[in-house]
């Protein structure tokens, strides 16, 4: 018999210490996840730094590039070396200040983290500075010297090339779209709850930003430049507080959703002492209060913004800072869901159900689910189909397409000519985004006049005509077939002017003076959801007045004129205080009790309109101001608001492509 041999013992494996940058790596991973992580990051630091404006660029979902700038205190010279090692921060000093910790950051491990999965590269300038430095990072520490360069109050921040180094992290994010989307969802929930900080996030090489919010007194106004009006104006404002030192001490304020709004995904935003978390616990209890209050398969929109005592949080529960611990969590989360169930009981005795008219057909016969049951052919091979327009639409699901054969269709021969033209603008406008439109009448009115006095033949030339280039700083050439046309698009003339200058059989001088008139439409077509410009001082609008009647061919020597333009001045000045209210919810035009003018509106993006103007656009506004109708409020106000801002243009930047934009824009406003 064999005796086999006994089996070797293994020894346990030997412990021994990481290398510093593998831990550093390790560590990068958990805190820097995914590219929105890093931006998250990014934004608070410039929050903590008492930021007002602050930007997003990002390309190739953040993988590329990621770029935040800001325009907040900066950071020292003495302090750049080792701004990007690990542990190193200004918001505190021991760990006792965690107890009363207000900043965001606290750790010094973002920026660190960073330099270990990305190329880091800071430009910063601090007040009084004359210049600033830029400097680059890698693996916590600066690759040379920091560099004088010019810059702009505040600080920025680019990552390239994140998760170069991780080759699995950067194949599991290869969806650029997602993770684009995750960081205008960020910057979305930033935008409404900083309402005096203004925010932007575009894509790299994209002309219009997908957030733009500037900053304004409502937080409601924020919602709606952020999530639209149409769930702006289903929200109820709520709040509550709890000062029982024996249960709970907190102070809650925020919006909620109501029995009208409808959504497949719930939207929570959450804030605690001004800090963006998630809170699993208070999202589920609020939704088993939604449950039996929306419709079937609804979830509810919410905003809260929670104050508690800083010693009653701990934020340093979760590496990324998604989390917080609370204090009491479970009876601050029941007292909770009783107010909002307490609010929504009360708001539910009053509901709106959208109602839409068709215009009904002349007899449709009626078919019943019996009739689709249809004998098979004789061959037995075929089925027979029913025709879309005898089904009858039973589900709210089924495909809209099957409602078009109940549309009543006017027939072609009573079509006029400029029928076919109303026919594609009103497709042109179905593809604009639902919040752009405004709901008054008299806009619609306004608009649907527009449309019908438009010359059609015109539109279609210039519709399928090619941009050549600009003439000047005025006029743009535009070909169509055989035919070359100068646009005149600064001239302020709504209409054509058909003035053939010179005779060619291939050339045709055509003017076409669309400046105001695009100006115009702008303001009905934008109505009550402009971007605004935010001037860097209030400017009295007395003082605006008066500079425009100077600018005015009146005799400045004489007293009477000084006096009847002072008496000019504060007559508007009153006029436009009386209104302020309802121009800054129209035009995003602000005007405060004290008569000074700090908002302007954005007509057209990428456009930047002639400060210089601004007296002149009080003056025009102000005169064409009535006090009457809606209508004629409305109609004089887009024409107070379009003429002084168009007025004398300076082409900035790249004319051509200025003007291509403004032509292409009018053509398809």
């Amino acid at each position: 018999m064999e005796i086999e041999p006994a089996e070797e013992v293994k020894e346990p494996p030997r412990i021994h210490r990481l290398d510093e940058p593998v831990v550093n790596r390790i560590a990068a991973g958990e805190v820097i996840q995914r590219p929105v992580s890093a931006v998250k990051e990014l934004v608070e630091n410039s929050l903590d730094a008492s930021s007002t404006s602050i930007s997003v660029l990002v390309k190739d979902g953040g993988l590329k590039l990621i770029q935040v700038s800001d325009d907040g205190h900066g950071i020292r010279y003495e302090d750049l070396p080792i701004l990007c090692e690990r542990h190193t921060t200004s918001k505190l000093s021991k760990y006792e200040d965690l107890q009363s910790i207000k900043s965001m950051g606290f750790r010094g491990e973002a920026l660190a983290s960073m330099t270990y999965v990305g190329h880091v590269t800071v430009t910063t300038i601090t007040r009084g500075q004359l210049h600033g430095y830029r400097v680059s990072y890698r693996d916590g520490v600066m690759e040379n010297e920091p560099k004088a360069c010019a810059a702009v109050k505040g600080t920025q921040i680019v990552i390239e090339n994140l998760f170069y180094n991780m080759i699995a992290r950067r194949k599991t994010l290869q969806n650029s779209a997602d993770d684009y989307t995750k960081i205008v969802d960020l910057l979305s929930r930033f935008a409404i709850h900083h309402i005096d900080v203004s925010f932007s996030c575009r894509k790299h090489g994209a002309a219009r930003a997908d957030v733009h919010s500037v900053a304004t007194p409502s937080r409601l106004n924020a919602i709606r430049s952020v999530y639209g009006l149409l769930v702006a104006q289903n929200l109820i404002k709520i709040e509550a507080s709890d000062h029982d030192p024996s249960s709970s001490v907190f102070e809650m304020d925020g919006f909620i959703s109501n029995s009208n709004y409808v959504a497949k995904k719930t939207t929570m935003v959450l804030f605690i002492n001004d800090r963006l978390v998630e809170c699993t616990a208070l999202k589920r209890a609020l939704e088993v209060v939604y449950v039996a209050t929306l419709p079937k398969a609804s979830k509810p929109f919410i905003y809260m913004s929670i104050t508690l005592p800083p010693e009653h949080v701990d934020v340093n529960v979760h590496p990324t800072k998604r989390e917080v611990s609370l204090l009491n969590q479970e009876v601050i989360v029941e007292k909770m869901q009783s107010v909002v169930e307490s609010v929504l009981r009360n708001s539910n005795e009053s509901r709106t159900f959208q109602e839409q008219t068709v215009e009904a057909t002349p007899s449709v016969p009626s078919v019943t689910n019996n009739d689709l049951h249809l004998s098979p052919s004789p061959s037995g091979s075929k089925s027979q189909r029913v025709p879309v327009n005898k089904i009858v639409r039973t589900d709210s699901s089924d495909p809209a397409g099957r409602m078009h054969a109940y549309l009543y269709k006017n027939p072609q021969k009573y079509l006029g000519r400029d029928s076919s033209l109303t026919t594609v603008r009103s497709s042109v406008r179905q593809r604009r985004n639902l919040k752009e439109t405004a709901d008054l009448t008299s806009i619609q009115e306004l608009i649907n006049d527009i449309d019908s006095k438009c010359h059609s033949d015109l539109l279609d030339i210039v519709r399928q005509s090619t941009y050549v280039g600009m003439a000047d700083d005025v006029f743009a050439l535009l070909q169509h077939n055989t035919h070359l046309y100068l646009a005149n698009v600064v001239n302020l003339r709504a209409g054509v002017k058909k003035a053939s200058v010179e005779t060619h059989s291939k050339i045709q001088l055509l003017g076409i003076f669309c400046s105001k008139e695009l100006m115009y439409q702008q303001v009905l077509r934008r109505f009550a959801h402009f971007n605004a410009i935010q001037l860097s001082e209030p400017a009295p609008l007395q003082e605006l007045i008066m500079l425009a009647l100077k600018e005015e061919d009146l005799d400045l020597e004489s007293n009477e004129n000084d006096e009847l333009k002072k008496k000019i001045a504060e007559m508007n000045t009153q006029l436009l205080k009386q209104k302020s209210e309802m121009l800054e919810e129209y035009f995003c035009i602000f005007i405060d009790s004290d008569g000074n003018l700090s908002r302007l509106p954005i007509l057209l993006d990428q456009y930047t309109p002639d400060m210089d103007r601004v007296p002149e656009f009080v003056l025009c506004l102000g005169n064409d101001l009535p006090l009457g109708e809606i209508s004629l409020y409305v109609q004089g106000s887009a024409n107070g608001v379009a003429w002084p801002i168009i007025q004398r243009v300076r082409l900035m930047g790249r004319p051509c492509e200025q003007i291509k934009s403004l032509i292409v824009a009018f053509i398809f406003s």
